[in-house]
Protein backbone atom coordinates (compact mmCIF):
# COMPACT_ATOMS: atom_id res chain seq x y z
CA UNK A 1 0.00 0.00 0.00
CA UNK A 2 1.29 3.44 -0.93
CA UNK A 3 1.93 6.13 1.70
CA UNK A 4 -0.92 8.64 1.56
CA UNK A 5 0.86 11.24 3.68
CA UNK A 6 2.89 12.56 0.74
CA UNK A 7 -0.18 14.09 -0.90
CA UNK A 8 -0.61 16.76 1.82
CA UNK A 9 3.06 16.89 2.86
CA UNK A 10 4.43 18.00 -0.51
CA UNK A 11 2.42 21.27 -0.63
CA UNK A 12 3.24 21.84 3.05
CA UNK A 13 6.95 21.43 2.26
CA UNK A 14 6.61 24.06 -0.48
CA UNK A 15 4.97 26.41 2.04
CA UNK A 16 7.95 26.05 4.39
CA UNK A 17 10.49 26.59 1.61
CA UNK A 18 8.75 29.72 0.32
CA UNK A 19 8.35 31.17 3.81
CA UNK A 20 11.99 30.71 4.80
CA UNK A 21 13.80 30.87 1.45
CA UNK A 22 11.32 32.61 -0.87
CA UNK A 23 13.26 35.88 -0.88
CA UNK A 24 16.37 34.04 -2.11
CA UNK A 25 14.47 31.98 -4.66
CA UNK A 26 12.82 35.00 -6.24
CA UNK A 27 9.21 35.42 -7.25
CA UNK A 28 9.27 33.27 -10.38
CA UNK A 29 11.06 30.32 -8.78
CA UNK A 30 8.80 30.49 -5.71
CA UNK A 31 5.77 30.32 -8.00
CA UNK A 32 7.23 27.43 -9.99
CA UNK A 33 7.97 25.53 -6.77
CA UNK A 34 4.38 26.02 -5.59
CA UNK A 35 3.03 24.81 -8.95
CA UNK A 36 5.33 21.79 -8.97
CA UNK A 37 4.26 20.81 -5.45
CA UNK A 38 0.55 20.82 -6.27
CA UNK A 39 1.19 19.16 -9.63
CA UNK A 40 3.09 16.34 -7.93
CA UNK A 41 0.27 15.88 -5.40
CA UNK A 42 -2.15 15.66 -8.33
CA UNK A 43 -0.05 12.97 -10.03
CA UNK A 44 0.10 10.93 -6.82
CA UNK A 45 -3.68 11.34 -6.41
CA UNK A 46 -4.19 10.18 -10.00
CA UNK A 47 -2.02 7.11 -9.39
CA UNK A 48 -3.93 6.42 -6.17
CA UNK A 49 -7.25 6.69 -8.02
CA UNK A 50 -6.00 4.17 -10.57
CA UNK A 51 -4.88 1.74 -7.84
CA UNK A 52 -7.99 1.99 -5.69
CA UNK A 53 -10.57 -0.79 -6.14
CA UNK A 54 -14.18 0.32 -6.53
CA UNK A 55 -15.06 -0.62 -2.95
CA UNK A 56 -11.57 -0.42 -1.46
CA UNK A 57 -10.10 1.87 1.18
CA UNK A 58 -6.48 2.93 1.68
CA UNK A 59 -5.41 4.01 5.17
CA UNK A 60 -2.15 5.51 6.40
CA UNK A 61 -1.69 5.97 10.18
CA UNK A 62 1.15 8.42 10.85
CA UNK A 63 1.15 8.53 14.66
CA UNK A 64 -1.12 8.81 17.70
CA UNK A 65 -1.43 12.52 18.43
CA UNK A 66 -3.86 12.33 21.36
CA UNK A 67 -3.52 9.48 23.87
CA UNK A 68 -5.44 10.47 26.98
CA UNK A 69 -7.26 7.35 28.19
CA UNK A 70 -9.95 6.52 27.50
CA UNK A 71 -9.89 8.94 24.53
CA UNK A 72 -7.48 8.29 21.67
CA UNK A 73 -7.00 9.97 18.30
CA UNK A 74 -4.58 9.20 15.48
CA UNK A 75 -3.11 11.41 12.82
CA UNK A 76 -4.23 9.14 10.02
CA UNK A 77 -5.37 9.49 6.42
CA UNK A 78 -8.04 7.46 4.67
CA UNK A 79 -9.01 7.40 1.00
CA UNK A 80 -12.02 5.64 -0.51
CA UNK A 81 -13.58 6.04 -3.96
CA UNK A 82 -15.36 9.32 -3.12
CA UNK A 83 -12.39 10.96 -1.42
CA UNK A 84 -10.11 9.82 -4.26
CA UNK A 85 -12.32 11.71 -6.72
CA UNK A 86 -12.33 14.77 -4.44
CA UNK A 87 -8.53 14.62 -4.22
CA UNK A 88 -8.36 14.82 -8.01
CA UNK A 89 -10.72 17.81 -7.97
CA UNK A 90 -8.80 19.65 -5.24
CA UNK A 91 -5.29 19.03 -6.56
CA UNK A 92 -6.24 19.19 -10.25
CA UNK A 93 -8.16 22.47 -10.10
CA UNK A 94 -5.67 23.76 -7.54
CA UNK A 95 -2.84 23.10 -10.00
CA UNK A 96 -4.65 25.06 -12.73
CA UNK A 97 -5.21 27.97 -10.33
CA UNK A 98 -1.51 27.93 -9.46
CA UNK A 99 -0.56 28.01 -13.16
CA UNK A 100 -2.93 30.91 -13.83
CA UNK A 101 -1.55 32.77 -10.82
CA UNK A 102 1.99 32.59 -12.22
CA UNK A 103 1.01 35.12 -14.86
CA UNK A 104 -1.63 37.01 -12.90
CA UNK A 105 0.63 37.64 -9.88
CA UNK A 106 3.89 37.82 -11.82
CA UNK A 107 4.51 41.52 -11.13
CA UNK A 108 3.14 41.62 -7.58
CA UNK A 109 5.65 42.27 -4.81
CA UNK A 110 3.81 39.83 -2.52
CA UNK A 111 3.93 36.93 -4.98
CA UNK A 112 6.00 34.68 -2.71
CA UNK A 113 3.62 35.23 0.20
CA UNK A 114 0.63 34.63 -2.10
CA UNK A 115 1.92 31.24 -3.25
CA UNK A 116 2.72 30.26 0.34
CA UNK A 117 -0.92 30.99 1.24
CA UNK A 118 -2.18 29.13 -1.83
CA UNK A 119 -0.09 26.04 -1.09
CA UNK A 120 -1.24 26.14 2.52
CA UNK A 121 -4.85 26.29 1.30
CA UNK A 122 -4.29 23.16 -0.81
CA UNK A 123 -2.67 21.42 2.18
CA UNK A 124 -5.67 22.04 4.42
CA UNK A 125 -8.15 21.11 1.67
CA UNK A 126 -6.36 17.80 1.16
CA UNK A 127 -6.28 17.29 4.94
CA UNK A 128 -10.03 17.88 5.02
CA UNK A 129 -10.67 15.33 2.26
CA UNK A 130 -8.30 12.64 3.59
CA UNK A 131 -9.02 12.92 7.33
CA UNK A 132 -9.58 9.56 9.02
CA UNK A 133 -11.46 11.06 11.97
CA UNK A 134 -13.69 13.98 12.85
CA UNK A 135 -11.03 15.75 14.88
CA UNK A 136 -8.55 15.87 12.00
CA UNK A 137 -11.36 16.89 9.66
CA UNK A 138 -12.11 19.80 12.00
CA UNK A 139 -8.44 20.86 11.88
CA UNK A 140 -8.58 20.80 8.08
CA UNK A 141 -11.80 22.82 8.07
CA UNK A 142 -10.31 25.44 10.41
CA UNK A 143 -7.23 25.68 8.20
CA UNK A 144 -9.35 26.21 5.09
CA UNK A 145 -11.17 29.03 6.88
CA UNK A 146 -7.87 30.63 7.90
CA UNK A 147 -6.47 30.45 4.37
CA UNK A 148 -9.69 31.89 2.93
CA UNK A 149 -9.26 34.85 5.27
CA UNK A 150 -5.61 35.30 4.27
CA UNK A 151 -6.33 35.09 0.53
CA UNK A 152 -9.44 37.29 0.54
CA UNK A 153 -7.56 39.97 2.47
CA UNK A 154 -4.28 39.46 0.60
CA UNK A 155 -4.16 43.03 -0.70
CA UNK A 156 -4.80 44.33 2.80
CA UNK A 157 -3.63 47.81 1.85
CA UNK A 158 -7.10 48.28 0.31
CA UNK A 159 -9.62 48.70 3.10
CA UNK A 160 -12.42 46.92 1.20
CA UNK A 161 -10.36 43.71 1.04
CA UNK A 162 -9.69 43.83 4.78
CA UNK A 163 -13.41 44.19 5.46
CA UNK A 164 -14.24 41.28 3.12
CA UNK A 165 -11.65 39.08 4.82
CA UNK A 166 -13.01 39.93 8.26
CA UNK A 167 -16.57 39.15 7.15
CA UNK A 168 -15.53 35.75 5.79
CA UNK A 169 -13.65 35.01 9.02
CA UNK A 170 -16.64 35.88 11.23
CA UNK A 171 -19.16 33.92 9.13
CA UNK A 172 -16.89 30.85 9.20
CA UNK A 173 -16.67 31.04 12.99
CA UNK A 174 -20.45 30.68 13.23
CA UNK A 175 -20.29 27.42 11.30
CA UNK A 176 -17.28 26.31 13.33
CA UNK A 177 -19.25 26.69 16.55
CA UNK A 178 -21.95 24.32 15.28
CA UNK A 179 -19.35 21.86 13.99
CA UNK A 180 -17.45 21.81 17.29
CA UNK A 181 -20.66 21.53 19.30
CA UNK A 182 -21.68 18.52 17.18
CA UNK A 183 -18.32 16.83 17.81
CA UNK A 184 -18.52 17.45 21.57
CA UNK A 185 -22.08 16.13 21.71
CA UNK A 186 -21.02 13.05 19.76
CA UNK A 187 -18.14 12.42 22.18
CA UNK A 188 -20.47 12.78 25.16
CA UNK A 189 -23.13 10.45 23.77
CA UNK A 190 -20.76 7.75 22.52
CA UNK A 191 -18.54 8.05 25.58
CA UNK A 192 -21.55 7.09 27.66
CA UNK A 193 -21.71 3.91 25.58
CA UNK A 194 -18.00 3.17 26.08
CA UNK A 195 -16.91 4.40 22.63
CA UNK A 196 -14.01 6.85 22.96
CA UNK A 197 -12.90 7.50 19.40
CA UNK A 198 -13.83 9.77 16.50
CA UNK A 199 -12.48 7.48 13.76
CA UNK A 200 -15.01 7.22 10.93
CA UNK A 201 -15.15 3.38 10.82
CA UNK A 202 -15.80 3.25 14.58
CA UNK A 203 -18.44 6.00 14.33
CA UNK A 204 -20.22 4.07 11.58
CA UNK A 205 -20.31 0.92 13.71
CA UNK A 206 -21.42 2.82 16.81
CA UNK A 207 -24.21 4.84 15.16
CA UNK A 208 -26.96 2.34 16.17
CA UNK A 209 -26.10 3.02 19.83
CA UNK A 210 -27.41 6.58 19.54
CA UNK A 211 -31.04 7.58 19.92
CA UNK A 212 -32.63 8.88 16.66
CA UNK A 213 -33.22 12.38 18.04
CA UNK A 214 -29.56 12.61 19.07
CA UNK A 215 -28.44 11.49 15.62
CA UNK A 216 -30.62 14.19 14.06
CA UNK A 217 -29.28 16.93 16.34
CA UNK A 218 -25.63 15.92 15.88
CA UNK A 219 -26.09 15.71 12.10
CA UNK A 220 -27.63 19.19 11.95
CA UNK A 221 -24.82 20.66 14.05
CA UNK A 222 -22.13 19.04 11.89
CA UNK A 223 -23.97 20.19 8.76
CA UNK A 224 -24.00 23.75 10.13
CA UNK A 225 -20.22 23.65 9.96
Amino acid sequence: MMSLRWIPLIPLFAVAVNIFFGARLGRKNAGLLACAAVGLSFLISLYLFWLLPATGVFRDAVFTWIDSPPFKAELAFQVDALSAVMLLVVTGIGFLIHLYSLGYMGHDEGMVRYFAYLNLFIFFMVLLVMADNLLLLFVGWEGVGLCSYLLIGFWHQEHVNTIAGNKAFIVNRIGDFGFLLGILLLVRELGGQGVWTLDFPALKESAPLLRPEKVTLITLLLFLG
